[in-house]
């Protein structure tokens, strides 16, 4: 089972959205709506999310050994899903450990499969209009061709892809948010 996930992040306007949007709704295989209210528990490198599907009426625990903005655009995911009615229950035992920050999140989200590549494009009052790019592969040593794959459809689509710098900047401005 692939469980290393490559990941880039492209923010734009509503008007890129939209546009993007109807390219994706010819042109892609629209995996339907994916909307979800999720809690992150950071830690410097690492995230564990608590996760409710709102559109598909699931829930999961996750474990991303990577945390956006430092630096690295793959790392492994573990997930655990959960029966949706023990949410809360997750969310308090996450909230009862020390955590660097708490982010709680309402993400509007419609998923995409174009050129076997996950594009997932999203609206979050803290984020706005953004899309992330995503393959997931069994082996890091196929990261350099996602990474390809993914630069080649974001200059196909003309949007900017974040750098690592941009990113660590960007999820630091988010964190000094969810600190005020």
């Amino acid at each position: 089972m692939k469980n290393i996930e490559v990941e880039l992040i492209s923010l734009f306007d509503k008007e890129k959205y939209t546009e993007i949007k109807k390219f994706l709704d010819k042109f892609a295989e629209d995996l339907g709506e994916d909307n979800k209210e999720s809690y992150y528990f950071i830690l410097p490198n690492k995230v564990f999310k608590v996760v409710n599907n709102i559109s598909k009426k699931t829930a999961k625990i996750v474990m991303k050994l990577k945390r956006i903005g430092n630096g690295d655009d793959s790392g492994e995911e573990v997930e655990i899903f959960i029966n949706p009615k023990d949410i809360k229950k997750a969310i308090k035992i996450f909230s009862e450990l020390k955590f660097d920050q708490v982010q709680k999140s309402l993400q509007e989200r419609r998923n995409y499969l174009y050129k076997n590549t996950v594009l997932e494009l999203k609206y979050s009052e803290s984020w706005g209009y953004h899309m992330e790019l995503e393959v997931m592969i069994n082996d890091i040593s196929e990261k350099p061709n996602a990474l390809k794959r993914i630069h080649e459809i974001g200059d196909e689509l003309n949007i900017h892809i974040l750098t690592p710098t941009e990113q660590k900047e960007f999820a630091f401005k988010i964190d000094q948010k969810y600190k005020e």
